[in-house]
């Protein structure tokens, strides 16, 4: 296998020359690089990612960190979706990819920097982080650049990027009052998450713009879990019966509200209208199929990556981007009933 010695040898110039030339420093001129990268192509010469990450002081690896995997989390996608956008983008720029996971338990016994500094990542994307974590006052304070998907914070190494959850929860309130509903339920998340945040921001927002008053004991917490969801919708429905609409925050919520509208008899849509939030693959699978706001996490994946790694590279880009999101209508929602 050729080294970097032979490049020398066989170009006639010194090692830091050849290494310098490799690397892109801008000190060589243009002729001896040509050269000197022919040389190396003509050898079938291959870099040593780990002595270049020493000599560089870069490794050209970055991390998506995400937060709380679970089993239960499979069925939605998301976490595979967001991978599969960084990895196609990291594959154009030549950057590797190291998945690593955590819990709000788990962040404190290491810390964020400590975390990164033994992944040897020059940068993260983090994922699925809740609002009270430790991790994310230190991706702030931390000189390690990452970007946050869905948490809007920016700062000098931080960015984020997001869909507009506040106007999708809204346009999902609105399609439902079109159809002429007016007691609109809402299953949330839980209140450690920024989304959730957002958007029952949004669902309040449709509500006041269609002059519809808010009522709290419309509103459950599902903590993004399809059981919980169902036990919150099962409870909802028992005790406001009259509610013939329920947004939720996640499509696997809704999967669980679809199960608790059979449990009390109440047929979807005929009797009962239900939007998610997501569009995840199965909810063009579900009977009937699930009405729901569709936002690209494989896009958010890919610029997520994109916009770390602009940082990494020294540009100067926007610190935040917003992903568009999108109203899918599909059979879970129709025109109120009369009756």
């Amino acid at each position: 296998m050729a080294t970097i010695k032979d490049i020398a040898k066989a170009a006639g110039v010194s090692v830091t020359t050849v290494s310098r030339a490799l690397n892109g420093y801008s000190d060589v001129s243009e002729r001896t690089r040509k050269k000197i990268k022919q040389i190396a192509d003509d050898l079938s010469y291959s870099p040593n990612a780990l002595a270049r990450s020493l000599v560089m002081n870069k490794t050209k690896t970055i991390g998506l960190l995400v937060s709380g995997i679970s089993r239960e989390g499979a069925k939605d996608n998301i976490v595979f979706e967001v991978l599969t956008g960084v990895n196609e983008y990291c594959g154009h720029v030549d950057y590797d990819i190291v998945l690593f996971n955590t819990s709000s338990s788990q962040q404190k016994q290491k810390t964020y920097t400590q975390l990164c500094r033994e992944r040897r990542v020059d940068g993260v994307v983090i994922q699925g982080i809740k609002n009270d974590d430790p991790y994310l006052m230190e991706v702030v304070e931390s000189d390690i650049p990452c970007v946050l998907v869905d948490i809007p914070i920016q700062g000098d190494t931080v960015g984020y990027v997001a869909t507009d959850n506040v106007a999708g929860a809204k346009e999902a309130v609105q399609h439902l009052v079109d159809l002429g509903h007016r007691q609109i339920g809402m299953i949330n998340g839980h209140d450690r998450a920024f989304v959730s945040q957002e958007r029952i921001q949004g669902y309040q927002d449709g509500l006041e713009s269609n002059h519809l008053p808010y009522k709290e004991e419309l509103v459950y917490n599902g903590g993004f879990s399809e059981k919980q969801a169902e036990e919150a919708a099962v409870s909802l429905l028992n005790t406001l019966p009259e509610t013939s609409a329920i947004f939720c925050a996640s499509d696997l919520m809704a999967f669980g509200v679809m199960r608790a509208a059979k449990r009390v008899g109440r047929k979807v849509p005929e009797e009962l209208s239900i939007i998610g939030y997501d569009n995840i693959i199965l909810s063009s699978y579900v009977t009937p199929s699930l009405t729901t706001i569709s936002q690209d996490m494989f896009q958010i994946g890919y610029s997520a990556a994109e916009l770390l790694i602009d940082l990494l590279e020294g540009g100067n880009p926007p610190r935040s981007k917003i992903v568009s999101h999108e109203l899918v209508v599909r059979e879970s929602t129709c025109q109120r009933s009369k009756q």
